[in-house]
């Protein structure tokens, strides 16, 4: 039996992943999460074959919260589930330890394989993100900008190049404006730009954003 912990911040979310795998007969959700710490704490007393952690979430985003489990459990297999495309957070996770990645439009079925496959101890990814990491593992020195972003840094830089404000970024974070505003301020510096104009052109030039 796999057991697994799912994480994710909307309730009806994790009540759907959990209908969708209760009819499996060898996948068992022992427990759920609604936040950062509340994974590690769950992570530190029970023992899980998989933790299906959502990549956006108030406070420690999923990225962070991946470093950490990682550093607490280094074995256990965590497949990212996230509502961005792949081409947005899928290298990046892969190279932070998460085993698999998966967006959340993807088909029920394709959860399922997932899960057993990072279960198994071998890594999960599309056809698509296959082709792409071979390129972008590969790489060398040059780097696009976006890429010697911090992983807070990065969803900062991706959430103004929507259109957010700081103070919505801040409201969707869980974090202060002040804290947004210097993260805003690193990220201008590190890809030497000068408002967040550039920034949305930047992004709309390297298919950040659609």
């Amino acid at each position: 039996m796999i057991r697994v912990l799912v994480v994710d911040d909307h309730p009806i979310v994790r009540e759907g992943l959990k209908q969708i795998l209760s009819d499996t007969e060898d996948i068992l959700v022992v427990d759920e999460a609604d936040s950062g710490q509340a994974v590690l704490d769950c992570a530190a007393k029970t023992n899980f074959d998989v933790v299906l952690l959502d990549i956006s979430m108030p406070g420690r985003d999923g990225l962070e919260v991946l470093r950490e489990l990682k550093q607490l459990k280094p074995k256990i297999p965590v497949l990212i589930l996230s509502m961005y495309p792949e081409e947005h957070y899928a290298v990046r996770v892969l190279r932070g330890g998460a085993s698999g990645y998966l967006t959340k439009a993807s088909a029920p079925d394709e959860l399922i394989t997932a899960i057993r496959k990072v279960a198994s101890g071998r890594k999960y990814i599309s056809a698509t993100l296959a082709e792409r990491l071979t390129y972008e593992l590969d790489r060398d020195a040059s780097k696009p900008l976006h890429e010697i972003l911090s992983d807070r840094e990065y969803q900062v830089m991706h959430m103004l190049s929507t259109g957010k404000s700081v103070k919505d970024i801040a409201l969707e974070l869980d974090l202060s404006v002040k804290t947004v505003s210097t993260y805003r301020s690193r990220i201008l510096e590190k890809m030497n730009m000068k408002n967040n104009a550039e920034i949305v052109l930047y992004a709309v030039q390297n298919k950040l954003i659609d």
